[in-house]
């Protein structure tokens, strides 16, 4: 078996957005950078998570959109093959061509294939199914500064007696499937559950949505609540509360639910279960046994990146493989962080920010402190439902869970006069927390059509910890429906 060993100033384990973000912030500096690949180059939001199911999603908000706008006639109905064609445009038929020559192109090397580390600053690499590396079936990668582990998540499977052997879908299967089932049992309530309910429910399948709990936990209860009311609206039989206890496939192909709320023990039947019951770090096969690392939540890491139980100050963590990063936006932002400061710590070139960065284990300096609030406090999250959801910081439980004295205020967005041009469909809820001992905003949610493009409104007020009062003085333009800002400081009592 041929193999080969090459070093490299940094090797990168993970090809996705935040891999390549960390890899391109190091490579710019004159590092020389590997990325190692086991799959397709671009990783899981380019071809199976945020891109393909935006893009399922977008037509059947569009025309939603356009039926509620007084004046406007008969709106066209969805064309399921043209929009399954335009998903497959978006993911590049699932060809990652351009993903691997803008790499070469950024002057990194792509090595294909499964990566272990084997020893310090030492990756393994196997050839995948997708091609042989280099013409070897075994490369080892020697980094002379850093490895950075960017390997993102896997879906985990409840354990359901028969789940299993069911082959349900996954989000991959969801959002790359070439047809449409005639019926469609969704198991779990959080975004992939009621995205891929909204999504299959407009392109004309009948479905299901059970879930433990309520529609997205995570966030304030009345986001997940109006979200359960449209899914309703439109023609999804949401199950809440509801334990599922058996899942069957039949040899028809058809697929059962079985489950049980308040005491009765119910079933429905499809031609399809997609579980969607969350993501767990990918961190289990990268051979972290290796250095006696055990990170099955998430790898511990510094503000800078750097794996706290790594001796040495070699080894970095980004993105979903980190314990508490869950989305491509929050991890390509620690990617950049995280390239910078193995830049500045090893490469020929000071980077654009200037520094200054510290060295490993010292005292943060400032900008590694922002890297920290906006890491901890002021992650941000878009969920593209109907009506869409987006939050930034800290609900109201979890500020005061956190110990903080807090106040939250909500407006209607159909109040505004922005909203009030919209129409007499349009409604939505925006909703501030206060810190009223700092009197700063810690959080923000806002629920309504097209409600993500309001949010970094309050990403900056958040990440800046802008005052209240001072926020009073940034006067919204009229009429938008952005004028919601004036009406909360009103609530709130400015």
């Amino acid at each position: 078996m041929e193999s080969q060993t090459d070093e490299f100033d940094v090797v990168v384990i993970g090809a996705g957005p935040v891999g390549e973000n960390v890899a391109d912030r190091a490579a710019r500096t004159g590092l020389s950078v590997a990325v190692v690949e086991s799959e397709l180059a671009g990783g899981e939001c380019s071809y199976w998570a945020c891109m393909p199911s935006k893009a399922l999603l977008r037509p059947g908000a569009a025309v939603e959109a356009a039926e509620s706008v007084v004046g406007v006639g008969d709106v066209p109905a969805l064309d399921v093959r043209a929009i399954l064609a335009h998903r497959d445009e978006v993911t590049h038929g699932w060809d990652d061509e351009s993903q691997a020559d803008w790499i070469a192109d950024a002057g990194m090397t792509l090595v294909r294939g499964h990566g272990r580390i084997v020893a310090p600053r030492t990756v393994h690499v196997t050839s995948s199914a997708l091609a042989e590396v280099d013409g070897a079936r075994e490369r080892t990668l020697v980094a002379r500064h850093a490895v950075v582990v960017a390997t993102g998540s896997v879906p985990v499977l409840p354990p359901v007696p028969g789940l299993e052997t069911a082959s349900p879908w996954g989000s991959r299967e969801a959002t790359s499937a070439d047809e449409v089932p005639g019926s469609l049992v969704v198991l779990g309530g959080g975004v992939v559950g009621s995205e891929m309910a909204t999504a299959y429910r407009d392109l004309g399948a009948d479905v299901t949505l059970v879930t433990r709990s309520g529609l997205l936990g995570a966030m304030e209860p009345a986001a997940g609540e109006a979200v359960a009311a449209h899914l309703r609206e439109i023609g999804v039989d949401v199950v809440l509360g509801a334990e599922a206890t058996e899942v069957v496939r039949h040899d028809d192909g058809s697929v059962t639910l079985t489950y049980q709320s308040d005491g009765t023990t119910s079933s429905v039947t499809a031609d399809q279960i997609l579980v969607a019951s969350g993501r767990v770090p990918r961190t289990g096969d990268v051979g972290l046994e290796s250095l006696g690392i055990e990170a099955p939540r998430g790898l511990d890491v510094d503000p800078t990146g750097l794996v706290q139980e790594a001796e040495g100050h070699w080894l970095y963590g980004v993105g979903d493989a980190v314990a508490g990063i869950t989305t491509t936006h929050q991890g390509k932002y620690q990617a950049r962080v995280v390239g910078d400061v193995i830049a500045a710590r090893h490469g020929d070139e000071e980077p654009a920010w200037g520094g200054p960065v510290p060295g490993p284990g010292a005292e943060p300096e400032p900008w590694t402190r922002y890297a920290s609030t906006s890491d901890v406090v002021a992650q941000t999250q878009v969920v593209f439902t109907r009506p869409q959801v987006a939050s930034v910081g800290l609900t109201e439980k979890q500020a005061r869970d956190a110990g903080m004295r807090v106040r939250a205020v909500s407006f209607a967005l159909e109040d505004t006069a922005g909203g009030y041009l919209m129409g007499a469909d349009f409604a939505g809820t925006a909703t501030i927390v206060v810190d009223e001992d700092r009197r700063v905003l810690v959080g923000a949610t806002f629920v309504g059509p097209e409600a993500g493009e309001m949010l970094h409104a309050a990403t900056v007020a958040v990440v800046g910890a802008v005052p209240v009062e001072r926020l009073w003085h940034a006067v919204p333009a009229y009429p938008t429906v952005s004028e919601v800002w004036l009406r909360l400081l009103e609530t709130y009592g400015l």
